[in-house]
């Protein structure tokens, strides 16, 4: 049983003493994370739970049966409560005198808000009939691998019975909804003795009276179909064995790094996509097998995997025996189009009266014989779920061609589904995308307080940011903070002295590796010096020119190299300072630097706008809070220039800005979002004064 596993096996992680606490609908949620938890029961966002519980009318004040589902979207790993759909039995069993039939499937949704108990704004999903009509309290249904890949062979009735003997039935393959929930209620009721059922090209249906039974069932028969295939493979090689052999790490990621921008310029022209990469062993496995022709192209079978990641992935053309990375750019292209054509036509072989439109006939999923996956969504989080889920189509293949054949979806059949009216209505109820979705924004100076706020803004509206520091201390404390507040998948950091050639060139392959590439640039590295001209040192005077005129130099050569790989416009936005328009008592080398740096961006706006490349300046001023540039000798120094203390150093300031206003690295972040968004879009060559007013700096 589940409670003595040999290693490698799920695990019995219930806790009857926490679970005795439980009301049924806890339980439920309980056993819903449990699953959830190990995506060798169920991908991302797939699978669904159920339990029907015995409530309290809020008009009758009577006891009337309720079924708690899993709502529409969502993740049974990391739901809350307010994640379940909440309808009366009752009513869900008098739909049955509503269902005209399959051609009328669809209509039956629109039934199920009627069906709501206690006004649960959580929209039911189309999987509701399948566990209401499971004469059983509790019902799991989950997308494990090891049953996936016994579902998606061409004799899965036969292997089901094989493997599980009367306990676990078979249901051909038919489209989720109301008809397959009386079919499931059928089976249900004619074998009482079955724990749950395999749905063909599909998943599993457990059920039982208990939460915890029907938590083990569902561990016990998983548990068991995997160690029917690992018993059935043992010895054979995986997908025909390896074609091509497989580069070391460090080469996998120099030619993702290479490939990653090329693509993601290729599919971003209408909207920006955003990369993610991935060498698994699973996936090195499939890309360098003798099966990779055969298997890819037939697409997934699940319908979770294929909505994730479309009907069938891009195999690059790319030999690792020997590797003409130039070539395979240069081919790139057509690929891509050949593709979007190849897409268009299944669509158009498919489609009907009623079909919603033609969606982006780009390919998802991007596979590279010898290093690899490359996944490409409109957000990080996305790309790398589907990432995910093509890794569990790759351990789906492996099963299932290695016990029988493997067999993805009729293409209609996949047509159905990606196309279905009630997808289209979820991807309709979609939130519109914040102001920066699907861009990538490098920060330098990024653990500074103007770095750091501008991380912030950046994220705030949907971004993807690299943060890049010469402190490896503060940069980590910074991309914590930032990843704690807005999510690991779209924080990155790179150690990086902004004067060390191959640290920036490094830092912008780790990017491209990252998310795909680039589309901001955000030139904020800096650093501060006070001293008459003639205790200046030479020394002095170069680090200045080195940070602030040479730094900005070599981020804004390689931005730009990127930027035009990608063919798809950007925006640099150096930060600058007043003291780049206006002369300061004692900084000459500052003041020198600064003013280099702006003069470089006028060059740079005139360099990048054939391309669409925009180049602009914020200037800040006195900028003190946070800003690790006053922190000690400068500080010190600025106060002894104004005949002040460092208290009344901020005051003075204030007091000198023609609006009395202390300037805070939240408003160079708000300088910094404007020129790196559409609201700037026909802006280029400017200088953003954000000092509070200093008639010195404005610009004539």
């Amino acid at each position: 049983m589940t409670e003595t596993l040999v290693a490698n096996r799920l695990e019995n992680l219930w806790d009857d003493a926490r679970a005795a606490k439980m009301s049924e609908s806890d339980k439920l949620l309980y056993r819903s994370n449990l699953l959830g938890s190990d995506k060798r029961v169920t991908n991302y966002g797939g699978g669904n739970t159920s339990a029907k519980v015995m409530e309290t009318d809020p008009l009758s004040g009577e006891q009337v049966e309720v079924l708690w589902v899993k709502g529409s979207g969502g993740d049974i790993g990391s739901m809350k409560m307010d994640g379940f759909s909440t309808l009366y039995m009752d009513k869900l069993r008098a739909l049955k005198g509503k269902y005209r039939g399959v051609a009328f499937e669809d209509e039956m949704v629109g039934y199920l808000p009627h069906c709501t108990f206690a006004l649960n704004p959580r929209a039911a999903s189309i999987d509701t009939p399948l566990h209401a009509y499971v004469p059983k309290k509790h019902v799991d249904h989950v997308h494990s691998d090891a049953i996936i890949a016994i579902a998606a062979s061409v004799n899965s009735k036969e292997l089901t019975a094989e493997i599980f003997g009367d306990t676990i039935g078979w249901l051909p393959w038919k489209k989720p909804g109301y008809e397959l929930g009386l079919w499931l209620e059928k089976f249900a009721i004619e074998n009482p003795q079955a724990k749950g059922c395999v749905l063909e090209s599909h998943g599993l249906f457990t059920w039982a009276d208990d939460a915890k039974e029907c938590y083990l069932t569902t561990l016990e028969i998983i548990n068991h179909a995997a160690e029917w295939l690992e018993a059935r493979t043992a010895g054979k090689p995986a997908f025909g064995g390896q074609k091509l052999p497989t580069l070391d790490a460090r080469q996998r990621r120099e030619v993702a790094a290479r490939l990653m921008p090329v693509i993601r310029g290729l599919i971003s022209k209408d909207r920006h996509k955003v990369g993610h990469f991935d060498d698994q062993a699973a996936v090195l496995e499939f890309v360098g097998s003798n099966a990779l022709d055969t298997l890819a192209p037939l697409g997934t079978s699940c319908p979770d995997h294929f909505l994730r990641t479309k009907i069938r992935p891009l195999v690059v053309d790319f030999d690792p025996t020997n590797p003409d990375l130039d070539a395979t750019i240069a081919g790139l292209e057509k690929a891509v189009a050949d593709y979007r054509d190849d897409y268009a036509a299944y669509y158009d072989r498919c489609k009907k009266p009623d079909s919603p439109a033609l969606r982006d006939p780009n390919a998802v999923v991007y596979l590279v014989p010898g290093v690899g996956m490359l996944t490409f969504a409109l957000d990080k989080a996305t790309a790398r779920i589907s990432g995910e889920f093509y890794v569990n189509a790759i351990n789906v293949m492996r099963g299932a061609s290695g016990v029988s054949t493997y067999q993805g979806l009729p293409e209609q059949e996949a047509f159905d589904i990606e196309y279905w009216l009630l997808e289209e209505a979820k991807l309709q109820r979609m939130p519109k995308p914040k102001s920066l979705a699907g861009r990538v924004a490098l920060v330098t100076g990024g653990a500074g307080g103007i770095g750091a706020a501008t991380a912030e803004r950046f994220l705030k509206e949907g971004a993807c940011v690299m943060l890049a520091d010469i402190d490896p201390a503060a940069l980590e404390t910074a991309s914590k903070g930032l990843a704690a507040r807005h999510g690991k998948d779209v924080v990155r950091s790179v150690q990086m002295n902004v004067t060390d050639e191959s640290q920036v060139v490094a830092a912008y392959a780790e990017m491209a590796v990252e998310f795909g590439g680039i589309d901001i640039l955000v030139s904020n590295a800096g650093i501060a010096s006070s001293a008459p001209i003639e205790e200046t040192s030479l020394a002095l005077w170069n680090k200045n020119m080195d940070i602030l005129s040479t730094g900005y130099f070599l981020v804004s050569r390689e931005a730009f190299k990127t930027l035009r790989t990608q063919g798809i416009g950007g925006s640099v936005i150096f930060v600058a300072s007043k003291n780049g328009l206006a002369a300061s008592p004692n900084a000459s080398a500052y003041c020198t630097a600064k003013a280099a740096e702006i003069h470089l961006a006028r060059c740079l706006a005139l360099e990048g706008a054939e391309a669409q490349i925009r180049v602009n300046v914020v200037n800040p001023d006195a900028v003190l809070r946070g800003s690790r540039i006053w922190e000690g000798e400068w500080l010190d120094q600025r106060a002894s220039t104004y005949k002040t203390d460092k208290e009344g150093l901020e005051e003075m300031y204030r007091q000198r800005s023609m609006l009395k206003r202390s300037v805070l690295p939240e408003d160079i972040a708000e300088g910094a979002y404007f020129f790196a968004s559409d609201l700037s879009a026909k802006s280029t060559g400017n200088i953003l004064n954000v000092d509070a007013g200093n008639v010195q700096a404005f610009t004539r």
